[in-house]
């Protein structure tokens, strides 16, 4: 990130803005330095900023330089999608990048996002794919839990899934999510994390109370 000067916070946004060529409302900041000069004379504030496309450009420059190390030739594409980026990624021989049951994808991906919040300061949505390799897992992932829930609801058994990484349990955390009788949970740290499909029990319904009989009317005095 670059870090930018100005007598105000305001002024401090407009020269970052004018640098990347796009509104201060587009920025994220954050105040490294602030003096406070005496009647406003000599103060100023620094801010470290960065806009969406510097992201991208993180990204691209990362894994040039990642590959490169490597030697390995491969092409990016870098998508935005309300705040999460998605870097798709096409090599020679993609089964490499993907490893056995995705794990070398799911290392790549904790590397990548870790520099990026390093870098940034601040948690980023980013997923790595390659050759579209997720959004097939994905498809596999929502079938299979949705047949488990089935069985779940029949058996009223709750099921646990193999661990997987976070991107993978939330597509079948939003898969569920409005599934009756069926909650999902995940348990366990680090790479043994999972995802459980619970069974729910409706809630008792509650008796309506009795209806109270009516007290006999009292009789009028009679009249001498």
């Amino acid at each position: 990130m670059k870090n930018y000067t100005g007598k105000t916070l305001e002024e401090a946004l407009q020269a970052a803005a004018e640098d990347k060529n796009v509104t201060p409302e587009e920025l994220t900041y954050f105040v490294t330095d602030e003096k406070k000069g005496l009647l406003g004379i000599g103060s100023s504030v620094s801010i470290d900023a960065y806009c969406l496309d510097d992201v991208k450009e993180f990204l691209f420059d990362y894994l040039g330089n990642f590959f490169m190390g490597i030697d390995c030739d491969l092409e990016a594409a870098i998508e935005e999608r309300n705040g999460e980026f998605i870097v798709n990624l096409n090599a020679d021989n993609n089964a490499v990048l993907i490893g056995k049951m995705g794990k070398t994808l799911a290392a790549l991906n904790t590397v990548v996002r870790g520099a990026v919040n390093s870098e940034f300061k601040k948690r980023i949505d980013v997923l790595v794919d390659v050759n579209h390799y997720k959004d097939e897992r994905y498809r596999k992932l929502t079938s299979m839990a949705r047949r488990i829930a089935k069985q779940v609801q029949r058996s009223h058994v709750d099921a646990e899934l193999d661990p997987m990484p976070n991107d993978e349990r939330k597509v079948i955390h939003k898969a569920l999510n409005d599934w009756h009788n069926i909650r999902t949970e995940s348990e366990g740290d680090g790479p043994a994390r999972h995802l459980c499909i619970r069974y729910v029990p409706d809630a008792p319904k509650e008796e309506a109370a009795p209806a109270e009989e009516a007290a006999p009317a009292e009789e009028a005095p009679a009249e001498a």
